[in-house]
């Protein structure tokens, strides 16, 4: 598994295919981009949750450029939407089971139809928990006994960042799943409720411009306020790494 990790300022970032993922009893998916690093920065508990993930997806252009910056590896952008696409065509190989955890009842019921018409090996259960941005101890009991009664194959967890994250974190000890994956507005994605920009500008490396033109009053804060900061981070990031390459070689030159 180290072989297709690159680390980058105390994250390991799957750097593989999709196809190479590892095969553990159980195996927690976090998705990581340039908002949610700035994020984890002020929240210890999220970093942590991005930490301890098994794996850990640079699903952002700012992340896969932050790793060129730094360490001269190039890594691609794996998106929630690559690793839920390809999760479900293996479900559907194997006529194995999904369940979806969080989003709307209107959200989840496009899901179910949208599997039924694409994936019909599928077998899938939802539930959307209530809007809150903690849940009770008698919340998280319903939301596992459900899922633990379903015993599904992979756990889709689509709450938003960073309380999706957290919340698999906290629980995964205690849900009967082979595989969870945090993507949240993949849900949206998938369902129909909203549109994702289209392929060109994904592939320019675009996808949150046109995000950010299309919702400007929700997106501006994640765009246009951390995009900076995120960028300071790499630049420091950077010229200490710039440090550290230029003493080893000032080292190594009077050792000889």
């Amino acid at each position: 598994m180290k072989s297709l990790q690159s680390s980058y300022m105390g994250y390991n970032l799957f750097s593989g295919d999709l196809n190479n993922l590892p095969t553990l009893p159980q195996i927690n998916i976090s998705t990581i981009n340039q908002y949610s690093f700035c994020i984890a920065e002020q929240d210890k508990a999220f970093k942590k949750a991005l930490q301890d993930s098994d794996v850990l997806l640079p699903d952002g252009i700012g992340i896969v450029l932050a790793v060129k910056a730094t360490s001269g590896q190039a890594i691609k952008k794996i998106s929630g939407t690559d690793v839920h696409q390809h999760l479900l065509i293996k479900l559907n190989e194997n006529k194995g089971r999904c369940f979806y955890l969080g989003s709307s009842e209107n959200t989840l019921s496009k899901i179910k139809e949208r599997l039924s018409r694409e994936f019909p090996n599928i077998t899938c259960e939802c539930f959307s928990p209530a809007f809150k941005r903690t849940f009770s101890d008698d919340e998280n009991a319903e939301m596992l006994q459900k899922i633990n009664a379903f015993k599904p194959d992979v756990l889709f967890i689509g709450m938003t960042a960073p309380k999706q994250e957290k919340w698999a974190n906290e629980q995964k000890g205690k849900i009967e799943a082979k595989l969870i994956c945090s993507i949240g507005a993949v849900f949206d994605f998938f369902a129909g409720t909203v549109k994702r920009p289209a392929d060109i500008w994904i592939n320019m490396g675009l996808e949150w411009f046109v995000r950010l033109c299309k919702e400007p009053k929700r997106m501006w804060r994640r765009y246009l306020y951390y995009g900076p900061i995120f960028i300071y981070i790499l630049m420091k990031e950077k010229l200490r790494s710039d440090l550290i390459h230029s003493s080893n070689i000032i080292s190594g030159l009077q050792k000889s």
